[in-house]
């Protein structure tokens, strides 16, 4: 199984956007890569990100932009 790597944007409470590049299989389910995404961005001191998966947006990466994405709000 191919191992790529997705970007989930996750926004914060301080209105700002903060983008993650998570590795994981092709086949990696979205609630798995926002959740990968969150708890790494909950670690750390950065603003509080919004936790509800309707908000984020997950890309592959290496795709056509547009052609993969598999969760926009």
């Amino acid at each position: 199984m191919e191992r790529g790597s997705w970007l989930v944007a996750l926004p914060a409470v301080d209105g700002k956007q903060y983008v993650y590049r998570v590795y994981a299989p092709d086949d990696a389910l979205p609630a798995d890569l926002f959740w990968d995404a969150w708890h790494c961005h909950d670690e750390s001191a950065l603003p509080r990100a919004c936790d509800v998966f309707d908000a984020a947006v997950i890309e592959r990466v290496g795709r056509p932009p547009g052609t993969v994405a598999l969760h926009n709000s």
